[in-house]
């Protein structure tokens, strides 16, 4: 296996550069906006800068890996390793100058995350975890919050572009949950999100219909901080519910209710 420790140092270089661009250019006048699968599903022209920028440092370091980016079209060769990007994972609220987006960078190595990181370069948060190693933010290791109740909880969610023709849209989870909880927050980067459960600063998190590079790097930097990540039943992709046992427990007998 490659050296992580070496690695984790490279991948936060280049989460930080690709998130220089994301603030330099942030609520810049003239941003390029296209559509992807609908009208709600956005690329911008810096989540394509940004991804250049990420698969650049990969390719000078790592030349034989595979790599898998939200905003490419992916080539598997044989080799044991595949990088997993969301290079830009907030894209809406980049587009609408809201300051929750964030860099998500995952590498796998035979089937297994070993490394993560995410980082929001607004308020310059860089959260990594290398497999067995603990999960840091800015280099203070963290810790998944201990809450055991629903009603002391403020979790988070989301829902996915195709809401308006999937009948599995999570509206009705949501409107099970809300009653039952101090908060819930939809802040529109499930990696960010993921890593403020990591943090403690959210109890717990669901959502359905995720892509990889979605959640990657935020479940392994969860599970370093000593939490708990399960997949669900809810559709196509990834569903997963997150936090510490007991939350994970109580969010589930609600959605599955």
């Amino acid at each position: 296996m490659i050296d992580l420790n070496k690695s984790i140092e490279l991948v936060k270089e280049w989460a930080y550069e690709a998130g220089k661009a994301q603030k330099d250019n942030y609520e810049k006048e003239d941003l390029q906006i296209s559509t992807k699968s609908s009208d709600i599903d956005l690329v911008t022209e810096i989540d394509d800068l940004s991804e250049k920028i990420i698969i650049k440092g990969i390719k000078k370091e790592y030349p034989d890996h595979d790599i898998l980016s939200e905003e490419s079209e992916f080539e598997k060769t044989d080799s044991d390793y595949l990088w997993i990007i969301d290079p830009l994972d907030g894209t809406t609220n980049y587009a609408q100058g809201l300051p929750i987006f964030a860099v998500s960078i995952a590498l796998e190595f035979r089937g297994e995350i070993v490394l993560g990181v995410v980082y929001n370069p607004i308020l310059d948060e860089m959260f990594s975890a290398v497999k067995g190693k603990g999960a840091y933010l800015n280099g203070k290791q963290i810790k998944i919050g201990g809450k055991d109740q629903l009603i002391k909880s403020v979790i988070a969610t989301g829902f996915a572009y195709d809401r308006n023709t999937n009948e599995n849209n999570n509206i009705s989870n949501f409107s099970k949950v809300l009653p039952k909880v101090r908060g819930i927050r939809r802040m529109g980067a499930a990696a960010y999100d993921l890593a403020c459960v990591a943090c403690g600063r959210l109890d717990g998190y669901w959502e359905f219909n995720l892509k990889s590079w979605d959640v990657a790097a935020g479940i392994l930097i969860i599970k370093e901080a000593g939490g708990e990540v399960v997949e669900i039943s809810g559709g196509k992709n990834v569903s997963i519910i997150a936090g510490n046992k007991k939350m994970i427990d109580l969010i589930k007998k609600e959605i599955e209710s």
